[in-house]
């Protein structure tokens, strides 16, 4: 493991990962939960999780644009968008409402005055269980008119979600997955 993936870690054990009796988006019970809007908004989870998604990102080949479903989609979509500043490159970002707003534009992309129809992209998640909310997201992002290649999570629940997107022809790539997290 890379020094920055083990520091990421370290963060995410300390301030994500809690155990009691939650129940997730997909309506699942579980015996923990995995909070990882407290890492992505630390100083130093952000910066990690921007580099090593921009480099994740990078592996892909022709991606245009990095895009997350808010709220959970939106320091990493910033992260990794600065990320990609930092090293000269120009990699867009855009952010994808759960609903239109119902006024102004009514648009579910937000940032896409810097995107083109056609642009090949990438989701950014935080958490992906069963895949829904990934799947959900491309469907969103194709019909604005963008050909989604994959996505890249910081952690899988490993609970069928890289199955699920990967049975539809995406990439599915993350940081950590739950194993990763639950060893000591």
């Amino acid at each position: 493991m890379t020094e920055d993936r083990a520091k990421l870690l370290k963060i995410l054990k300390e301030l994500s990962y809690e155990e009691g009796e939650f129940t997730l988006v997909s309506g699942k019970k579980s015996s923990f939960y995995i909070d990882a809007k407290e890492t992505t908004l630390n100083p130093e989870g952000m910066y990690l999780v921007g580099k090593l998604m921009y480099a994740m990102t990078r592996e892909i080949p022709g991606i245009d644009a990095v895009g997350g479903v808010s709220i959970g989609g939106d320091p990493l979509v910033s992260s990794v968008v600065l990320a990609s500043y930092m090293n000269k490159d120009n990699l867009m970002g855009f952010l994808i409402r759960k609903e239109p707003k119902g006024h102004g534009t009514n648009q579910w992309i937000e940032g896409g005055k810097n995107l083109k129809k056609g642009m090949n992209v990438v989701i950014l998640e935080d958490v992906v269980t069963t895949g829904g909310s990934s799947l959900k997201a491309i469907e969103a992002v194709e019909k604005g008119g963008y050909a989604v290649k994959g996505i890249i999570a910081l952690l899988d629940r490993l609970d069928g979600g890289k199955e699920a997107i990967e049975s539809r022809g995406y990439i599915f790539k993350s940081i950590f997955n739950l194993k990763d997290v639950r060893t000591t």
